[in-house]
């Protein structure tokens, strides 16, 4: 159940937010239209989260702290980048991609880091990837709200514009902001362990992504930007050490 609890995550939040959707045309109720963006913009990263957790990894940590994780990672994540650029842009004029990659890779790792700290001494290898992964959901799904919000004022209310956004950037997720972040967060571990070497490669690959991501358009760039990030954190996973099958994740 713990592997394929991601299916159920998924397919639960696509029955909830189809409804919410469907009695908001009928009725017309403008109080559920923040429900319907918030199911839209949290259902895959979520469901990525549970994906990953689910894994044979060997990790240390469990869904509640996780989850804890996801939600102080987004919050955190989301004011510190806009605030960051915010001022860089009052004082440059305007932000190089390159630095709104720097920014916002920066300001996800926070929480992380704060694990990272808490469990020096007793975490695994694999929880920095845990960590990175969820810390980058919340940070997705707080965005992805906001880019509802913005589309929803923008359009006089047109919802099939907001399904687009949400629908697109929810597929797009995981291999966005969870990926890149799942891949830095692990290379703080790295630098825990005094891999400066490793962890500052990963950090230049993942920021060097987000920079090319937020560069170009088109289904086909986002495409091969998305295989080639959730290829670098499969293959990032499968070096990690993974748990014996009768092993019992923390709760």
């Amino acid at each position: 159940m713990r592997r394929w609890g991601w299916l159920v995550v998924l397919l639960v939040g696509v029955v909830l937010f189809e409804a919410v959707r469907r009695v908001l045309l009928v009725t017309q109720n403008p109080n559920l239209v923040p429900s319907l963006i918030l199911l839209g913009a949290a259902v895959a990263p979520a469901a990525f989260v549970t994906f990953v957790l689910g894994r044979r990894l060997d990790y240390s940590i469990g869904a509640g702290p996780i989850a804890l994780v996801a939600f102080l990672g987004g919050v955190v994540g989301v004011v510190a980048a806009g605030l960051l650029e915010f001022d860089a842009l009052r004082s440059l004029g305007a932000l190089p991609m390159l630095g709104v990659a720097l920014i916002e890779e920066s300001a996800k790792l926070v929480a992380p880091l704060v694990v990272l700290l808490v469990t020096a001494r007793r975490g695994r290898a694999a929880d920095g990837l845990l960590v990175g992964v969820a810390s980058g959901a919340g940070f997705a799904a707080l965005e992805t709200m906001g880019y509802g919000f913005v589309v929803l004022v923008r359009s006089n209310g047109d919802l099939g514009a907001v399904d687009d956004v949400l629908l697109l950037r929810g597929v797009l997720s995981p291999a966005a902001h969870m990926a890149w972040t799942g891949l830095t967060a692990a290379a703080l571990w790295y630098l825990a362990r005094r891999r400066t070497g490793r962890a500052l490669l990963v950090l230049v690959v993942a920021v060097a992504l987000h920079t090319t991501w937020d560069s170009v358009g088109g289904f086909v760039a986002y495409g091969v930007l998305a295989v080639v990030s959730l290829g670098l954190l499969t293959g990032f996973a499968h070096r990690l050490p993974h748990r014996a099958p009768d092993a019992v994740v923390p709760a």
